[in-house]
């Protein structure tokens, strides 16, 4: 695992234990296995995004607070420049960065997503409560919602209930890069 996952885990390993909260307890509040809860807290495996949104809603903190350890603080207004958005690789190949990072109480989550087709082989499935939206910038991509598969090209959206497993890889071999909008529905 990469050093930003493992740094993620451990922000949670932390909050939790600070929050008086068992790995157990926390693990039957996400509906998650305590093994496979743990591969998450240990940076086993990477942590879905949707997992990461549950994880902040039960410890009542922000996603951002979890991703880069740092309290969004801004509520008026949140300007990230070029090249400023902290970025997380949440699995090889699959990275996202948060374009509003340092505004808090955010409702939804403006992400930045760029997909490495050499690296990114096996996409995941996940589900969140909320709606989202993406919009394809570049290259083409690939979208698995249920049973269906969507292939995205620049200019294209998909707006959709994320309750449905759903999944986006990069679709002919090229990088892609999309931005996805995801309701932040907390706990």
């Amino acid at each position: 695992m990469s050093d930003t996952i493992k740094q993620i885990a451990d922000r949670i390993r932390e909050v939790r234990e600070v929050s008086g909260i068992t790995a157990d307890t926390l693990a039957h509040r996400l509906n998650l296995p305590l093994d496979v809860y743990l591969k998450y807290e240990d940076a086993q495996e990477g942590i879905p995004i949707s997992t990461l949104y549950q994880i902040a809603g039960i410890l009542k903190v922000e996603l951002t607070e979890l991703l880069t350890g740092s309290t969004p603080r801004l509520h008026s207004y949140c300007l990230v420049r070029n090249g400023e958005a902290p970025y997380i690789e949440r699995y090889k190949g699959y990275r996202f960065q948060s374009l509003a990072f340092s505004f808090m109480n955010k409702k939804v989550e403006p992400l930045l997503v760029t997909i490495d087709p050499e690296e990114n082989k096996n996409m995941s499935l996940v589900t969140h409560p909320g709606q989202e939206f993406n919009f394809v910038l570049e290259g083409h991509i690939k979208v698995i919602l249920g049973g269906r598969e969507l292939i995205l090209g620049p200019g294209d959206s998909l707006y959709f209930d994320p309750t449905i497993p759903h999944g986006q890889t990069a679709a002919d071999g090229k990088p892609g890069k999309f931005l996805t909008v995801i309701l932040n529905d907390k706990e």
